[in-house]
């Protein structure tokens, strides 16, 4: 597959496509994700007979999702198991679901079955029930009868885009190598679930972390987002190495920042490295030269300074000027 190719497709398009391109060629680098990892035989022994086999076929068949329709096979399979009480199959089709991966892409589903799995004491479900931020009891058709899933929708190739319009973050994604770029869809869609524009967030990763989900800087900054030990306490994320968790606790606190400067993306930057303490007692982007070239670094590759916010998740931030509030 060409990059060439991929320029004629708007982000939320192509990132579909580099995905399933990644699953095939960084199948270790997904795994580490903890996002499509393969059922572990212990997890497995724990259930029927029956239940583990089919278990096992839609596992295969997820392995080998490059080709045509095996996702959606793989959902027709986790469907059987989760209508037949298999906690594994209800989180694995809580994870197609929430990403969008041969069905179509459903948070109120996937959050339904990621409360059914925690429900019954699956630890990652429970994990994915905090990452995805909804309340849910609607269950696919599929697990409360005895139907098939729903087919995802062909991606439509939209515009070539204007390379002069784009932000440099668009140019940014497409050098990276393979190997990282299995970060992009997932970013994309954890941004949706934030209210985020994920090309901020992507900017932010590529200044952070350089996509290295093992990146640690001498301040013990961890992860794609590098979030420091405070930051993911107060954010709940448990292993920071985890793309996942700590995506969403970024997206949290950078969620939040937001909200507190009130879509102010420099003051939001600027806090996001070197904390809100310090632009609020600065009144502003402090003068620290890594901050000042932090915030530079990040608004070159977005091509913004504004962004919008919920006013509900804080009180707005007292070094804000009456008129940028």
């Amino acid at each position: 597959m060409s990059l060439n190719f991929l320029s004629f497709l708007p982000l939320a398009a192509w990132v579909t496509v580099l995905f399933l391109a990644a699953c095939a060629q960084t199948g270790v680098a997904l795994a580490q994700t903890g996002v499509f990892a393969p059922t572990p035989v212990a997890v497995l022994e724990d259930e029927p007979p029956a239940l583990r086999r089919l278990m096992q076929q839609a596992n295969e068949l997820e392995s080998a999702a490059e080709i045509e329709d095996n996702a959606w096979q793989a959902a027709v399979l986790y469907c059987q198991a989760a209508r037949g009480g298999s906690t594994e199959g209800q989180y694995r089709l809580g994870m197609l679901y929430a990403f969008g991966r041969g069905v179509p892409e459903g948070r109120s589903l996937a959050a339904a079955l990621f409360s059914l799995a925690a429900s019954q004491g699956h630890a990652q479900a429970s994990q994915m029930l905090d990452t995805i931020q909804l309340t849910s009891v609607e269950l696919p058709a599929c697990v409360t009868g005895a139907q098939l899933p729903e087919k995802p929708a062909p991606i439509v190739q939209g515009p070539q885009p204007d390379p002069v319009a784009s932000p440099l973050i668009d140019k940014f994604l497409l050098s990276l190598p393979a190997h990282k770029r299995w970060v992009i869809p997932l970013t994309t869609t954890l941004s949706a679930w934030y209210a985020l524009d994920p090309k901020l967030v992507l900017s932010v990763i590529a200044v952070e972390s350089n996509f290295e989900t093992g990146a640690q800087s001498p301040k013990a900054a961890m992860g794609l987002m590098q979030l420091i030990p405070d930051t993911a306490e107060r954010f709940n994320v448990r292993n920071a190495y985890d793309a996942t968790q700590n995506l969403r606790g970024g997206m949290r606190y950078l969620r939040w920042l937001l909200s507190y400067y009130r879509g102010n993306i420099v003051y939001a930057l600027a806090a996001y490295n070197a904390g809100e303490k310090q632009v609020d007692r600065y009144k502003g982007v402090p003068p620290f030269p890594e901050t000042r070239a932090y915030v530079q670094r990040v608004i070159s590759l977005y091509g913004s300074v504004r962004h919008a916010f919920d006013a509900s998740l804080t009180v707005a931030s007292p070094s804000l000027a009456a008129g940028a509030r």
